[in-house]
């Protein structure tokens, strides 16, 4: 699929405001529009099938502990799907297409792909955004929280708290960060990835292809269009360029860095003249 047939179909997805979309064919949307290989049919049936290989023993599950025990002996025991502990940041990691692939991912993505096999197999599991590392939670046993980048590791709300301090030093603990997320938080923050991994790597193309479909996925977020206004800058597209930043302007004239946006954009009209 090419990139911009792939972003156009992601904006039809996401388009309106519920907050509930369909986060597996959103996501391996993203994914063919960052690998033309990436084939979204096949990764909808490949999760079934993942489902399919569980189904016998999550039926015969007796309690919300017997279906996650199924599921991750499913996963992780038969599978390997695992974090990918050796190159965090290769791109592949936040592409849910090359996840069920290569078997390797990072929390997001990894507890993405968790959450769409239990969907399933009606397992009611839900995504849990802490900061610095994504969980899922079984919806029915508040307490049961799963970790999918350690090979589903069961946690309490106490481990949860210590796993944070590892990964977030210094930073005070809130028990909202076990709250559960909406599909569009969820995609926004593997976008968000995905993204700064693109911007890492100088890809800037990509950053800013990745950028466009988190517009489209939270409108109201005026900061995606100063980020997208910038990159546009830097590639050289200066009306785009100035189009995004304006309607930040616009969208944000009190925000603290209001006058660096429109010195920049001060900047880029005396460029082009």
């Amino acid at each position: 699929m090419e990139t911009s047939a792939a972003i156009d179909r992601f904006e039809r997805l996401v388009t309106g405001g519920s907050e509930h979309v369909n986060v597996a064919e959103c996501a391996l949307t993203v994914a063919a529009a960052m690998r033309p290989e990436a084939d979204v049919e096949q990764g909808l049936d490949q999760l079934t099938e993942l489902a399919a290989g569980a189904s016998f023993r999550v039926a015969r599950a007796e309690s919300p502990l017997g279906q996650i025990n199924a599921l991750n002996a499913r996963l992780f025991d038969e599978l390997g799907f695992a974090g990918n502990v050796d190159d965090y940041y290769d791109p592949r990691n936040s592409l849910l297409d090359a996840v069920i692939e290569r078997r390797l991912g990072i929390p997001i993505t990894l507890s993405l792909l968790y959450i769409e096999v239990a969907k399933r197999l009606e397992v009611p599991v839900v995504g849990v955004g802490m900061p610095g590392h994504f969980l899922v939670r079984h919806a029915g046993e508040e307490s049961l929280y799963i970790d999918p980048y350690n090979r589903g590791v069961i946690l309490s709300e106490a481990e949860c708290v210590a796993q944070f301090h590892r990964v977030n030093q210094g930073v005070r603990w809130d028990p909202a960060f076990l709250a559960p997320v909406s599909d569009r938080a969820l995609l926004a923050r593997m976008l968000r990835n995905l993204g700064a991994i693109w911007a890492q790597r100088a890809q800037l193309r990509q950053a800013e292809q990745v950028l466009t479909m988190l517009v489209v996925l939270q409108p109201g977020e005026a900061g995606h269009l100063r980020e997208r206004g910038m990159l546009r800058f830097r590639l050289g597209e200066r009306d785009q360029a100035l189009t995004d930043l304006g309607r930040y302007i616009d969208a944000s004239a009190s925000a603290p860095d209001a006058w660096y946006v429109r010195r920049l954009i001060d900047r880029i009209r005396g460029e082009s003249d």
